[in-house]
């Protein structure tokens, strides 16, 4: 099987693929724990729609490099968001990666090998996911940017973890570990941590195996209402998201 050339046309993103079609993809900055930026946004969405098309990729594992699964973002790096016409570039990207995320026609098992604390809705929208010992979970950016979290993160804790405990989660800034996502329903799994991609990749291998329409028309069962929400409520969010990134300019300079 050769090795697409997408495979590694993306800074922020290392994939492999085994000989039973899973692929796996890591968050990475130079090889070490990611730090989210403008150039990821960007790229995340263009890799998944690569990705869909790959009728090669059977199953797909979503992590992080090292101990984390992502918490650093560089903020100034997304750019003039307080402009309309750059807000506008960040809404279309977000709204995407979501939307691809659950029309994946192949399971994605997502695993937190460390803290989730930035975009931990990627892993909440896998169809499986793992979390290591030492998993955390939070909204660091949008608390500390002073930015509504309208970009799905809202959508997601709601669908998954239920009203009462996103709003704790959003609006506190609070975080939790990985034995509470499994009792709030977040996670499938707590293995250790030196064992969570390992065992991300053996449920693959196992779902991989499976008829490749099953697969496929499995995922749009699950996921059809988690889509119709996203479709429905992540443009909203992400107006009102824009509206307060405008608001920055106007705040006073510490």
């Amino acid at each position: 099987m050769t090795t697409p050339d997408y495979f590694t046309q993306y800074e922020n993103l290392a994939m492999s693929r085994d000989e039973d079609g899973v692929l796996l993809v890591r968050f990475h900055t130079g090889g070490g724990p990611v730090t989210f930026t403008g150039q990821t946004h960007e790229d995340f969405p263009e890799a998944l729609e690569r990705i869909a098309l790959d009728r090669d990729n059977k199953a797909m594992v979503l992590t992080g490099t090292g101990d984390s699964f992502m918490d650093q973002i560089d903020g100034p790096s997304l750019g003039e968001i307080f402009k309309p016409a750059a807000w506008e570039k960040t809404r279309t990207e977000g709204a995407k990666v979501l939307q691809r995320l659950v029309e994946l026609p192949l399971p994605v098992i997502g695993v937190a090998n460390g803290p989730a604390v930035v975009h931990s809705e990627y892993l909440l929208l896998s169809d499986i996911h793992i979390a290591s010992e030492r998993a955390t979970y939070a909204d660091v950016p949008h608390p500390s940017f002073g930015i509504t979290g309208g970009d799905g993160v809202q959508v997601v804790w709601e669908e998954v973890a239920g009203t009462a405990r996103a709003k704790w989660l959003l609006w506190t800034g609070e975080s939790i570990d990985a034995r509470t996502a499994l009792d709030w329903g977040v996670v499938s799994e707590v293995v250790a941590h030196e064992r969570a991609v390992e065992r991300g990749l053996e449920i693959a291998r196992g779902l991989a195996a499976k008829p490749a329409l099953y697969r496929s028309l499995q995922k749009q069962t699950l996921n059809r209402n988690l889509r119709r929400r996203i479709v429905q409520d992540v443009p909203f969010g992400m107006a009102l998201e824009g509206l307060t990134a405008a608001d920055l300019a106007y705040q006073p300079k510490p």
